[in-house]
């Protein structure tokens, strides 16, 4: 799904990461009271569930299509405007597939902004399944994609009941997971397409934002984030402030402070094209063999690893960033 950049490129990364001027101040935040707001896991929960019971939303798929129109539905019952953005993913094995990322906003007038994201789309193939007959087959995606749209959808709900005072912008990236299977190497940028698309063509003319999340992997029990490496290069202010409410809120045991290495995911396109500071909220596990939750890219990541408990531990986190912002 993503890759792995060796140790030395790692820590060049991190000190390079030193000089970057991203916000918010992470120092003056961490000082301020923390006010807990309600995030109904339940209702993430369910908003995970509806997009796994279309099936593998892959590109071209009716699953895929089902989907987007839930998607699309439910942001424009929360949002104040949503924006779909159709665009041709060019696929590293020669296929192009209609695609549409999903963009749904909170007060699009007001210039002081957020941006908050995740992947829509789940893996065309179980290339790290243990079953080898079973490689070839889609998988429904729950914690890689599922669970970060799940909780930036129940997020929507709860910012249309109490408004906050900055500009909120929420988008479901597509084909992000499309990429060349495990062990082939195939010259190009075939991860992280609707991303790609998104920075060189944003909703709006000109788009800015003070910095941005993006969710992935956001669902499982033992779910641990650590200080990925491109966040901690691009925006290290964003991260030690979100990571230090994470603590004040009682997160200490998924929000770690420990660094971890880069991946190339949604967040580096957006920093590299865009420039808005972005970091990554990304289940790393330095126990299993490939750096992610053991399901990852196999047909057990299912609606059966999703924990409603690290599901608000997110979303409750999000809500404090978000309404601490004036």
């Amino acid at each position: 799904m993503r890759k792995f950049f060796g140790a030395t490129f790692f820590l060049l990364l991190i000190v390079a990461g030193c000089n970057n001027k991203s916000k918010p101040d992470s120092q003056s935040k961490d000082k301020k009271e923390i006010v807990t707001h309600p995030f109904d896991a339940d209702s993430a929960f369910f908003y995970v569930k509806a997009q796994t019971d279309f099936g593998p939303r892959v590109p071209a798929s009716e699953a895929h299509a089902a989907c987007a129109a839930f998607l699309s539905t439910k942001m424009a019952q929360f949002c104040d405007t949503v924006i779909v953005q159709p665009f041709i993913a060019k696929t590293y094995d020669g296929n192009r597939f209609n695609s549409q990322n999903i963009i749904g906003s909170f007060a699009p007038e007001k210039e002081k902004r957020i941006l908050l994201a995740a992947h829509w789309d789940s893996r065309h193939i179980a290339d790290m399944d243990p079953d080898l007959e079973k490689r070839k087959l889609p998988i429904d995606g729950a914690n890689d994609g599922a669970s970060g749209v799940g909780v930036l959808i129940e997020l929507a709900r709860q910012l249309q009941l109490k408004n906050p005072e900055i500009g909120v912008d929420i988008i479901f990236f597509d084909a992000e997971d499309y990429g060349t299977p495990s062990g082939e190497n195939i010259a190009g940028d075939w991860w992280c397409l609707g991303s790609q698309h998104w920075s060189r063509n944003p909703h709006r003319e000109n788009y800015q934002a003070d910095y941005g999340i993006l969710l992935d992997m956001v669902g499982a029990s033992y779910a641990t984030f650590y200080h990925e490496g491109y966040s901690v290069f691009y925006a290290s202010q964003v991260l030690s402030s979100v990571w230090g409410i994470a603590n004040r809120l009682g997160y200490g045991n998924h929000f770690l402070n420990k660094r971890a290495n880069p991946i190339t995911d949604d967040h580096y396109y957006v920093n590299m094209i865009t420039k808005v500071p972005m970091i990554n909220i990304i289940h790393q596990d330095n126990e299993s063999n490939t750096g992610f939750f053991p399901p990852w890219h196999t047909h057990n990541d299912n609606i059966s690893v999703i924990d409603k408990n690290t599901l608000q531990a997110v979303g409750k986190v999000l809500l404090e960033v978000i309404y601490d912002e004036k």
